[in-house]
C-alpha cells in the first residue's frame, strides 16, 4: 500500500512548513491567525475599567508585532514566558498603520518540534562570513596601534560569541539576533570609502570607532532566548559599557606588547563612543568633536534611516499603494514607487 503524501509530509516535514506559514512582514488586515511565534515583552494589564488584559510581542524571522488577548487572566499569564515559542489562534487587525493580532487563545509550544530557521533572520553562514569580512577591515589598517587593539577584540571568543549574537536594537534598526554584527559591518564598509575621501580625517580612527561605537550593546541587551535589556544595561547604558569594555582591552594590549596605547588616541576613540548619539537628547553625553566623531555620528545616523525606511517598505500593510502608511515616529510616509 502506497501512503498518502499527506502522511508523508506529516512524518518528514516541520509542523510549521505544512501548515503554510504566513510571516509577520505577509500578514493583511482581517486574516485569521493559527501558527506559532516566538514571545517577548509579555505584560498583563488593567484596561480603563480595571479587566486584565494580556499584550506580548510575537516575531518571526520577517519581524515582530503586538498581540492583545482581551479578558486575560493570571494563569494564561503565568503559560510561557519570554523566549518561548506560543501557538496563537486570533485574527489579524490594521490598527495605527501598523498591524497587531487579537488572540483568542495563546499556548506554549514544544520547542523541540519547532523548525528554528522560520525564527532566524540572519544563517549562521551570513554570520561567519560577515565577521570574516570586519576581520579582514580592521586587519588592512595601518595604524599598529589600532591594528593590535582590534586584534585584540577578534582573538577574544567570549566577545566574538556575543559580538556575532546580539541586536543593534530592541524595537527599532537592526532589531533581531546578529543585527550588530549587520549593522556595525554596514558602518564599517561605509567608512571604509568615506574615510580617504576627506583630508585631515583619519581613515583607521574612523574604522575603528565603527567598529567600537555599539560594542556595549553586547552586555546592555540580551538575547538568548528573547531580546530585552540587562540590569547593568538598564542602569548605565551602553555608551557607558562601550568605554568600560575599551578600558579593560587597551589595558590587556600594553600588558601584552609590554607597550603603553597612546594616550590621545584612546581618548579619540572613547570619545567616538559616547559621542556617536549626535545629541544630548539622545543620550550622548558629549557632542561629536573630532573630525572622525562628527563622520561616525552621521554614517550611523544615515545606516540606521535606511535601514529602518527599507523595513518600512518591506513590512508595508498598504500594499495596494506606491506610499507606506504614516509613521508617526519619522513624522512622513515613505514612496514606494
Amino acid at each position: 500500500m502506497v501512503p498518502r503524501i499527506g502522511a508523508l509530509a506529516s512524518k518528514f516535514l516541520p509542523r510549521e512548513k505544512i501548515m503554510n506559514r504566513r510571516y509577520v512582514n505577509e500578514l493583511s488586515d482581517g486574516e485569521t491567525v493559527d501558527q506559532v511565534f516566538l514571545a517577548s515583552e509579555k505584560q498583563l494589564r488593567p484596561n480603563r475599567q480595571g479587566n486584565l488584559y494580556l499584550q506580548v510581542r510575537l516575531s518571526d524571522k520577517t519581524g515582530s508585532l503586538t498581540a492583545m488577548m482581551w479578558n486575560a487572566t493570571q494563569n494564561q499569564y503565568d503559560g510561557f514566558e519570554n523566549g518561548d515559542y506560543i501557538h496563537v489562534k486570533g485574527a489579524s487587525q490594521l490598527y495605527n498603520g501598523g498591524m497587531q493580532v487579537l488572540a483568542k487563545t495563546i499556548s506554549k509550544t514544544d520547542s523541540s518540534k519547532i523548525d528554528e530557521t522560520e525564527f532566524t533572520t540572519l544563517s549562521n553562514a551570513s554570520l561567519e562570513k560577515m565577521t570574516g569580512r570586519i576581520a579582514e577591515l580592521l586587519r588592512s589598517m595601518g595604524n599598529v596601534h589600532l591594528r593590535n587593539l582590534a586584534e585584540c577584540f577578534l582573538v577574544d571568543e567570549d566577545f566574538m560569541r556575543r559580538f556575532r549574537s546580539a541586536p543593534a536594537g530592541i524595537k527599532n534598526h537592526h532589531a533581531y539576533r546578529g543585527g550588530l554584527l549587520e549593522h556595525t559591518l554596514s558602518l564599517m564598509e561605509v567608512a571604509a570609502v568615506v574615510g580617504p575621501l576627506y583630508e585631515g580625517l583619519d581613515s583607521d580612527l574612523l574604522l575603528m570607532g565603527a567598529f567600537l561605537h555599539d560594542m556595549g550593546k553586547t552586555v546592555e541587551l540580551t538575547y538568548e532566548p528573547d531580546l530585552g535589556y540587562s540590569d547593568s544595561g538598564q542602569l548605565l547604558g551602553h555608551l557607558v559599557q562601550g568605554v568600560d569594555m575599551l578600558n579593560r582591552t587597551i589595558q590587556a594590549v600594553t600588558e601584552q606588547s609590554g607597550e603603553e596605547f597612546p594616550e590621545e588616541l584612546a581618548t579619540r576613540l572613547k570619545h567616538m563612543i559616547v559621542s556617536h548619539h549626535g545629541q544630548y537628547e539622545f543620550g550622548s553625553p558629549k557632542l561629536p568633536m573630532t573630525l572622525e566623531a562628527i563622520a561616525l555620528h552621521h554614517l550611523d545616523n544615515l545606516d540606521a534611516k535606511i535601514h529602518c525606511a527599507k523595513q518600512m517598505i518591506d513590512e508595508d500593510v498598504n500594499t495596494d499603494s506606491r506610499w507606506t502608511v504614516y509613521n508617526p515616529a519619522i513624522g512622513r510616509k515613505i514612496y514606494k514607487g
